[in-house]
């Protein structure tokens, strides 16, 4: 199947002007303007963008320029030679702001290495490096250390799964803290609570207590010491970087507690405070284990991309071709680049006509017809024939820059937890509230001892349990309510952004629609029968790697036709920007394309056939003739279908919310999306970079959600206040975003912003007791009314009620579902089903 659209090409822009003042890609010569938008731009989509979104008499289109292509880095970056290399590095361990920080740190100390840029949700680090004094190994292996690991992105060995981590963690800590509360439980709490000696079965101050107490003392030394690795780790990293965190202040109630406890065994003293240590450090790695199954994506959206690269191109010399690495191209170089083969650089083509599918990079659905002069852009692939490309000055890809563009957006907010951000205040506080307490109740004439466990009970009941519970709890109950909707939370920072979404800005492609291509009809001529048309193209098609010859041939199967994929099929030829042609079980020459392969006469004898040929191609479908022996025997029109429930699912979310589209699409297929019940705006023809871009200015005007599709909506997504990539989105999309709707049902997109919302009560609701239960407890232990014993039972008191708030239903009730999380893959935004919801919408292409 093959169109005959764009065969000149000239919309790709000149790659030689200056950039789109929007996006920074190419533009035309001269480039497209508008007296009411300050620069040049390189499609009309971005100059309608820039005309809705900017200022004219304020923007300035230099700074608008930087702004898309990421020019707006770190200060840092701006000592970073221009010859530098980058790598990404995969960096386990990490789980805060200090985090990043102290890794920055060990990797900018490496001789060489000019820029270092970490990510602590992504698990990752970005290193910018003069390849002749370091390498990326010894960069990984300066990061690890401290209970770090770390390895570039191609290599795995000696990285380790934080996921299987804790999980041993929390097992080996479990079992010897229940060891150590066994006995807390038969002998030492009694003695506390005042039973006699002679009523137990060990005498604590005799030899068999020493004993029971050195099994306590080593149970609670694995805990600590184990099990509360990465917590020690925390605060040594906290203390090295001066940004106090809760773990920080965790891990000194907990060694507190722990160091005097071993003090007081060795001075033959009972009332020892191991169970404090065990209890802190179980419940808040339990805590810290929810955050760590939605963080664990590692670096896994840069290298799904970096997969579709080229490594090598096909250099044309005076001998014939030779295969170079990418890195060795130069502008002005030719490269052949054929069927079924990614682009390796921008460049314009001088050779050759073909379609090229650009979806990767702009997201436009169907493949476009690239002739001589035309430009093209690295990283998209050639649907067929064959083309020389002369690359272009820089030898750029546009993949190179997607890549670049999603690391920069993803690493934009990151959120830091509010426990977090409050601990830079309430870790110095605590600490000044229990040394003060200790110093006062020493002048006051207390004991030793007394004056230090008061100032411990200080540490031990302000330990932040609740508050370290309040926020993973709520949204892991959160995640599983969105679970049994068919929705997966990827970042607990969608919690927060969720509930002020006021903008959803929605991707047609793969998200409106299926991503799937279909035939959506196929119409004989008189005489000729519907399945033998069908077969026959089948037949052909299934030789060609066109984008939509998989559609002909799954339509072909449904019929009953004497031909199709598996008919012999002789003399086989791809007619570039014509279509293909074979001849059919040794019967006539079948083909498959537009008017050019048939001549005009024999179309015009098909008149009824030409008038739905141009009704499709206005519409923004793909329509190819089918004929042979010399006459148009029939019509195959293909589309990309459209997502049960969409109109539904756009009128919901449009209700509370301004909803835009933005598209790769232009003409037909986005004008009728301006017409749908909920729409406000749509922007079409947008590359990447603009659609990042887009996301950014709307987020000018408030709170922006992003729902997309594709690896080229990766960039938008994470650029957004919220990312949500829909079921058929790409692992790249799904790894950028912060939620993932699974399933055909769109309207839980709508329902998946209520849940969020409802998670972001709940979460506030347990701060809310937590610093509640801190307002009273902290001065109860200054004043000491309360002892390090009744101080850990009132923090994992505490802890509980968080624990229950957390536990209580949330959310609106998935149509079809229950709350185990049983959801039909085919229920509707209603609760009808697809086939259903299909019929409702009339099967209208978005």
């Amino acid at each position: 199947m093959s169109d005959e659209a764009g065969a000149d090409g000239d919309a790709a822009g000149d790659l030689d002007g200056e950039g789109c003042t929007l996006c920074g890609l190419s533009t035309p010569d001269p480039p497209l303007t508008n007296p009411d938008v300050e620069g040049g731009f390189c499609c009309g989509g971005c100059l309608a963008v820039a005309r809705t979104l900017e200022d004219p008499r304020t923007t300035d289109a230099a700074d608008a320029r930087a702004a898309v292509r990421g020019d707006d880095a770190p200060a840092a970056d701006a000592t970073v030679p221009d010859d530098a290399e980058t790598a990404y590095l995969r960096v386990d361990g990490m789980h805060c702001a200090s985090c990043e920080a102290f890794v920055e740190g060990r990797a900018v100390g490496v001789d060489g290495v000019a820029a270092a840029d970490a990510n602590v949700p992504a698990d990752a680090m970005r290193v910018r490096y003069d390849p002749e004094r370091t390498d990326p190994c010894a960069v990984a292996d300066a990061v690890a250390g401290v209970g770090y690991t770390a390895a570039p992105t191609t290599e795995s060995d000696g990285v380790g799964d934080d996921d299987d981590d804790t999980v041993g963690r929390l097992i080996v800590g479990g079992f010897f803290g229940m060891m150590a509360m066994l006995w807390y439980v038969l002998f030492l709490y009694p003695t506390y609570f005042g039973v006699p000696p002679e009523a137990l079965l060990v005498d604590l101050r005799g030899g068999a207590g020493r004993f029971l107490l050195a099994n306590v003392w080593v149970s609670a030394t694995v805990v600590l010491g184990y099990t509360g690795a990465p917590l020690l780790r925390g605060a040594y990293v906290a203390v090295r970087t001066r940004q106090p965190n809760m773990d920080l202040l965790v891990a000194l109630a907990a060694a507190t507690a722990y160091l005097y406890s071993t003090l007081a065994v060795l001075l033959g003293r009972v009332e020892v405070y191991f169970d404090v240590t065990v209890v802190v450090v179980v419940a808040v790695t339990v805590g810290t284990y929810y955050e760590e199954r939605v963080r664990r994506r590692a670096v896994g959206e840069v290298t799904d991309l970096t997969r579709d690269r080229v490594d090598e191109a096909r250099l044309v010399t005076a001998d014939g071709t030779e295969s170079v690495p990418v890195d060795a191209v130069d502008g002005g170089d030719r490269l052949v680049v054929r069927s079924g083969e990614r682009v390796p650089v921008d460049g314009r083509i001088r050779e050759g006509t073909a379609a090229v599918d650009e979806s990767l990079v702009t997201g436009e659905s169907l493949p476009v017809r690239r002739g001589p002069g035309a430009a093209v852009r690295g990283g998209t692939v050639v649907a067929d024939g064959r083309l020389v490309v002369e690359a272009a000055d820089g030898a750029e890809r546009t993949l190179d820059r997607v890549v670049s563009l999603l690391w920069d957006v993803r690493g934009e907010g990151a959120p830091q937890r509010l426990a977090d951000a409050l601990a830079t205040i309430f870790v110095p506080a605590v600490l000044v509230l229990g040394a003060v307490a200790f110093v006062v109740h020493l002048l006051l004439g207390s004991a030793p001892a007394d004056a230090l466990l008061t100032g411990l009970a200080v540490l031990v009941v302000s330990c932040p349990c609740a508050l370290g519970l309040a926020t993973p709890l709520a949204v892991a109950a959160g995640t599983r309510t969105l679970l049994a909707d068919g929705v997966v939370l990827t970042d607990g920072h969608a919690v927060e952004a969720a509930a002020a979404v006021d903008v959803v800005a929605l991707d047609k492609t793969g998200t409106l629609t299926t991503g799937e291509m279909t035939v959506r009809e196929a119409v004989p001529a008189a005489g000729t029968d519907r399945a033998e048309l069908l077969g026959r193209a089948a037949a052909v098609e299934a030789r060609s790697d066109h984008p939509v010859a998989a559609a002909v041939v799954e339509a072909a199967a449904e019929t009953a036709s004497a031909f199709g994929p598996d008919s012999v099929v002789d003399g086989f030829e791809t007619h570039p920007g014509r279509g293909v042609s074979g001849r059919v079980d040794g019967g006539p020459r079948v083909t498959v394309g537009g008017a050019s392969p048939f001549g005009d006469d024999a179309v015009d004898a098909a008149w009824d056939l030409r008038d739905r040929y141009e009704r499709a191609e206005s519409d923004g479908r793909l329509a190819a003739y089918v004929g042979w022996d010399g006459a148009v025997r029939g019509l195959l029109v293909a589309g990309d279908e459209p997502r049960p429930g969409w109109r539904a699912a756009v009128a919901a979310l449009g209700e509370d919310r301004r909803v835009v589209v933005v598209t790769g699409d232009e003409g037909p297929a986005a004008d009728r999306l301006r017409d749908a019940d909920g729409v406000d705006e749509v922007y079409a023809g947008l590359p990447p970079a603009a659609k990042t871009e887009t996301v950014r200015r709307l987020r000018e005007s408030g709170t922006v959600a992003m729902v997309g599709d594709g690896s080229n909506d990766a960039p938008s997504l994470a650029a957004a206040d919220l990312g949500i990539a829909v079921a058929s989105g790409t692992e790249l999309a799904a790894d950028a975003a912060d939620a993932v709707a699974v399933g055909r049902d769109l309207g839980a997109v709508d329902r998946a912003l209520d849940t969020l919302a409802a998670t972001r009560r709940r979460v506030r609701e347990n701060l809310a007791w937590a610093f509640l239960y801190n307002a009273i407890a902290v001065p109860a232990a200054v004043f000491g009314v309360v002892t390090p014993l009744i101080a850990a039972v009132a923090m994992a008191a505490s802890s509980l009620l968080v624990v229950g708030n957390s536990a209580r239903a949330l959310g609106p009730t998935p149509p079809g579902s229950d709350r185990d999380g049983d959801v039909s893959g085919t229920t509707g935004f209603d609760g009808r089903t697809a086939a259903s919801t299909a019929r409702a919408d009339g099967g209208e292409r978005p």
